[in-house]
């Protein structure tokens, strides 16, 4: 834009000058010139002659030039002046076009630059197996589906919760890749109702470095899904859906998109009530059915009793972590500690009263025993049964 105005001044000091090429007249010396081609013999008298290169009238008499006539120097005057007004604006004008060229940003080419890559991904499971409750862990093969309107690998993305141990490609493109993968997956697992928990199994994944300005994930439809035959021994497959998210690990961090695929799974009931339930009960039962007995002996059994108990209890409570919170487990077992410790304390009383020989306590020992201690551990049981619903 300098060039172009330089450039229009340099036009404007041209079109100043006379169209005439000047030369040195027969006054050498004198401060006045006469164009070429002019014929001097003719200017020797002292008539007034017009100078055209000059606009003026010289009088060789008194060697002074009178001005020509006004009209034709205004002509002039305005005439250069008027050019030089339309080139500077002009000038301004070009200017004034380039500085907001400069200024207004190609919104255009910026929306395409920030826009993020999508890339659409897809878990087809094929099996689960592994389910270790106590560690937090469970096996999975499935296929990992990937497609890109850019080039995309696995290279690309990573597993948030676990770490792949194999990995074979299926399908190979450069915008779109399809892998075999057999992984371990890490869980929080939900022990509040155990031994009949259920869990959420997830599979996250996440951009390996680019966040969500950059990258974000899509969850597609028709490459998800849970395999009819895929069997996990001891629980039950439940169902699986899908949803995205996003996560910082900083603050005030710019999140990075997340993908998360979740199966549910549920302990087999069949199984829970046969290594657990029904042992605990066959010691309760045996353990009421003792008040019906009027001898002292009675008390060795029901102490035999509470020592099975304990042991069952740790030998299934062993199976899960340490939580901070009650399990189903931990108060069906108080309510059936709770009911042996009635029963052997209603031994302990007959067994005292007998020797004493207080045969009327021992009688409403019994009487108070038999109606009252089932009665309670049924209600108890009840009521905590029904928080499984």
């Amino acid at each position: 834009m300098a060039v172009s105005f330089c450039s229009a001044l340099n036009f404007v000091r041209r079109s100043k000058k006379s169209p005439f090429k000047e030369s040195p007249g027969f006054l050498s010396g004198s401060p006045f010139h006469f164009s070429e081609g002019i014929n001097h013999n003719q200017y020797n008298n002292t008539s007034p002659v017009f100078l055209p290169e000059r606009g003026r009238i010289f009088h060789p008499a008194n060697s002074r030039q009178v001005p020509a006539r006004a009209d034709g120097r205004s002509r002039n005057g305005t005439g250069s002046i008027t050019l030089f007004l339309v080139i500077i604006i002009f000038a301004f004008v070009l200017l004034t076009a380039s500085v907001a060229a400069e200024v207004i940003p190609n919104t255009s080419g910026q929306t395409e630059k920030t826009a993020p890559e999508q890339v659409r991904i897809g878990i087809y499971v094929v099996d689960i197996n592994r389910v270790d409750v106590g560690a937090g862990t469970v096996g999975a093969d499935f296929y990992l589906h990937l497609k890109s309107d850019e080039p995309i690998s696995i290279n690309d993305i990573e597993l948030m919760n676990g770490m792949i141990t194999s990995t074979s490609i299926v399908e190979d493109k450069p915008r779109e890749k399809e892998y075999r993968i057999i992984a371990v997956l890490t869980t929080e697992p939900d022990l509040s109702r155990y031994p009949f928990d259920r869990h959420t199994l997830p599979i996250k994944f996440e951009p390996k470095t680019k966040n969500e300005r950059e990258m974000i994930l899509v969850t597609d439809p028709a490459e998800i899904g849970l395999d009819s035959e895929a069997d996990l021994p001891g629980w039950a497959l439940t169902g699986s859906g899908s949803y995205v998210t996003n996560n910082s690990y900083l603050k005030n961090e710019i999140p990075y998109s997340r993908a998360v695929f979740t199966y549910g799974v549920v302990r087999d009931v069949a199984s829970t009530i046969l290594k657990f339930f029904l042992p605990i009960m066959l010691i309760v039962i045996v353990s009421l059915s003792s008040l019906m007995m009027k001898v002292s002996s009675r008390l060795g059994l029901k102490a035999s009793m509470f020592l099975a108990a304990v042991l069952i209890h740790w030998r299934v409570a062993d199976a899960i972590p340490l939580v901070a919170y009650a399990t189903f487990l931990d108060l069906f077992m108080i309510i059936t500690y709770a009911t042996l410790v009635m029963v052997l304390v209603s031994g302990i009383l007959i067994l005292k009263f007998t020797g004493d020989g207080n045969i009327t306590r021992v009688e409403q020992v019994n009487h108070w025993s038999i109606r009252i201690i089932p009665v309670v551990s049924v209600v108890f049981y009840f009521l905590l049964f029904l928080t499984l619903a």
